[in-house]
């Protein structure tokens, strides 16, 4: 049974690099353009203007944050898009039908979201090279945060297919949930900054945790609890997996 599976996951994890480097004109160079005009807007003009934080000059306070956001959207919109694609033509059923294991279906998908999303982290990293030199104050911090929010957010995206029954289902968290949370998740600035109040108010924002988690592996510096979000993160990840897992089980979302 175990072959069966085994042999399924490698099924699924390579179609999925296929169609990650099938349509990478889609996949790929779209946040890379994105994000680079973020590091000439933000980090290059607006950045001269607002000069450094702490010890750091703008562009270096950002640039982990930006990477970021780039790991979080891809990973999210790779699952989301590839497991309702499935849903909507139908082929899902092939899996549904085979030996295929509800905890192998979700992990296929997910590791399918973290190879885009570290991928396109990679390519963005090496973007921002052209505009400032990185440091990387703990690669441990990095690796696990880069690794576990890619996770996280597949995971995210793979939850928002199962209840999509339309194409603009699809988009509706993105837009008005996932892309809020990011941009006050304090990839342009430091929440120690804001009042008490907005101050209390971020630290409910998830995505928080993981930029500050990020950003203290590059330059050393954090607004969070470290231990904290390595157990928030790590917390997460899994309870949204078992979620997942259970709503294949009972066939939420994809059987009739």
């Amino acid at each position: 049974m175990w072959k069966q599976n085994f042999t399924a996951l490698q099924t699924i994890v390579r179609r999925e690099w296929i169609r990650i480097i099938r349509i990478w004109v889609q996949t790929l160079i779209p946040p890379v353009i994105t994000m680079a005009l973020y590091f000439l807007i933000f980090g290059e003009l607006v950045g001269r203007q607002i000069g450094k934080i702490g010890e750091f000059s703008y562009i270096e306070f950002i640039v982990p944050g930006l990477i970021m956001m780039s790991v979080i959207t891809n990973s999210y919109n790779n699952v989301v898009s590839s497991f309702f694609s499935s849903k909507f033509q139908r082929n899902i059923e092939e899996l549904l039908v085979s030996p295929t294991s509800p905890y192998t279906i979700v992990i296929g998908y997910t590791f399918g979201g973290v190879v885009r999303g570290i991928f396109v982290g990679i390519l963005v990293t090496l973007t921002s090279l052209f505009f400032t030199n990185l440091r990387f104050h703990n690669p441990f911090v990095i690796l696990f945060t880069v690794i576990m929010t890619s996770i996280l957010f597949s995971l995210g995206g793979f939850f928002n297919a199962l209840f999509a029954k339309k194409f603009d289902d699809v988009t509706i968290i993105p837009t008005f949930i996932l892309t809020p949370l990011t941009y006050l998740g304090g990839v342009f600035y430091s929440v120690k900054n804001l009042p008490v109040f907005w101050q209390m108010v971020s630290y409910f924002n998830p995505i928080l945790y993981m930029v500050n988690l990020f950003r203290y592996g590059f330059i050393g510096v954090t607004d969070v609890n470290l231990w904290f979000s390595f157990g928030f993160i790590t917390l997460l990840s899994g309870l949204l997996f078992m979620i997942n897992v259970r709503l294949m089980k009972i066939g939420y979302g994809i059987r009739n």
